[in-house]
This record gives structure tokens, C-alpha cells and sequence, in this order.
């Protein structure tokens, strides 16, 4: 019971330090409608140099369509090994087929490039496509900061935020900053997580190899110097009280 009692103590001390204004994400404005209704943006991830793309290749004949399929074996000394890199200017060079610009196609629509490419060498050809290397960065004050290799290519915000374990009850959540790399610049863009707009930012849904910092609030140092200040005090006093229960009983 004593245990507890402490737990809750600990917890109520922490977390009234920080307004709830502050914590809550996707707020309402108050001189609006509760419910809110956002268009889906349609975004579709687009493939960029330095991608790595799974491409499996199907078709009437395995033993054919095998020649254009990397292998997943790490000693193999095949160059596709670890998938068809989109080198610089945005192209993959692939077995008879040669070269092919994939960057700035979709999925969808590199799949169909490949296979009218195909069709010259094989018959009936399929191709499975995807990205391999999608990734997001999140750092800064989040549970567990990391890089997150995910299999979607639609992957948001609170999504990768949920990957790395929420955020810390120190985080500014109206200052998340994403930095997103478009023709070789980088764009910072500052996202409030409180708000609802975030559902119409151009940075809900992330991009391949998007950083997310999750920058702390100016007074984090203040509320930790006075809370392990407070706390031996308040447990000092809890103590006492219990030891006069006690000896009152």
C-alpha cells in the first residue's frame, strides 16, 4: 500500500509540472467545431538515388526470370545481392534490360516501366516492387530514439513517433522539427503536435529518410533540479506521517 501511495505521489509531482495544454496532442481550437473533418493528402512515395529496390521478377519461365532477381544470400558475389541501388542520377542498371530511370516514379509506375522493358527478353513478365531501405531517423526527447527500417511507404508522424515510444513528458510538442532532403537540400519544417493542422501538413506523411527531432522544453532542467528537490522533502514528510500513524494506532 505504501508502495503505491509513493508511486502516485511521484507521479502527480511530475506530471503537474507540465500544463495540460501543453502535453495534449491534436487539440481543437476553441472558436471551432469539435468535429473536424481533413482530405487525405493521396500521398504516394516517390523513389529517390540511393534507394535500394526489392524487384522480383516472374514470368512462364522461372529459369529466365530468375537471371533478373537478386538473392537474398549475403555470401552470394551476385551484384544484386542486396537489391538494385538508384544510383545518383536516378537510375538502376538491370541484367540485358540496361539502364532504367526509376527516380521520381512510384512504385506502381516503376513496376510498369521494368515490365514494358521485360517483355523484349521474356514472356508474360510480373514484377513485384518495393522499397527496401524506407526508413525514418527520430531523435531527440523521445522514449527511444532510433533509426526505424518499415516495410510501408506510407508511413505518418505519429506513426514514427509511436515507433520510438511517444514522446517524454519534457518534449516540447508545439516544436517537433522534420528536416526532409528534396534534390539534394534540406528542408526544416516545425510541426505542432497539439494542433489539428497537423493533418494537413505537407509533413504528415513522411518521406523516405526524413528526420524527426523532438526538441526539449527550455525549462526541462527547472522542472528536473526541482522535482528531485521536492521529492526526498515530500517523501520525508509521507514517512513521518506514516511513523505517527503507527505509533498512534
Amino acid at each position: 500500500m505504501i508502495k503505491k501511495t509513493i508511486f502516485f505521489i511521484s507521479c502527480v509531482i511530475l506530471f503537474s509540472c507540465t500544463p495540460q495544454k501543453k502535453i495534449v496532442y491534436f487539440q481543437a481550437n476553441e472558436r471551432i467545431d469539435s468535429v473536424m473533418t481533413f482530405q487525405d493528402t493521396g500521398y504516394v512515395a516517390l523513389i529517390q538515388p540511393n534507394d535500394i529496390l526489392n524487384i522480383f521478377v516472374a514470368s512462364i519461365s522461372a529459369e529466365a526470370s530468375q537471371y533478373f532477381n537478386y538473392s537474398d544470400n549475403p555470401n552470394d558475389d551476385n551484384s544484386m545481392a542486396s537489391g538494385y541501388l538508384v544510383d545518383s542520377y536516378g537510375n538502376i542498371q538491370m541484367p540485358l534490360v540496361g539502364e532504367l530511370k526509376l527516380a521520381g516514379l512510384s512504385s506502381a509506375a516503376a513496376r510498369d516501366t521494368i515490365i514494358k522493358r521485360l517483355e523484349k527478353y521474356i514472356i508474360s513478365p510480373s514484377v513485384k516492387l518495393s522499397i527496401r531501405n524506407y526508413r525514418v531517423t527520430v531523435i531527440g526527447e523521445v522514449a527511444h530514439p532510433g533509426v526505424f527500417s518499415v516495410s510501408n511507404e506510407r508511413l505518418t508522424l505519429p506513426e514514427a513517433l509511436a515507433l520510438a515510444g511517444d514522446l517524454t513528458i519534457y518534449s516540447n510538442r508545439e516544436n517537433v522539427k522534420v528536416v526532409r532532403e528534396i534534390h539534394g537540400r534540406k528542408e526544416f519544417a516545425i510541426i505542432d503536435l497539439t494542433s489539428r493542422e497537423l493533418f494537413n501538413s505537407p509533413y504528415y506523411y513522411l518521406h523516405c529518410n526524413d528526420i524527426i527531432y523532438v526538441e526539449p522544453m527550455k525549462n526541462k532542467r527547472f522542472l528536473t533540479q526541482n522535482y528531485y528537490r521536492v521529492l526526498p522533502v515530500i517523501f520525508g514528510g509521507f514517512a513521518a506521517m506514516v511513523a505517527i500513524f503507527q505509533l498512534t494506532k
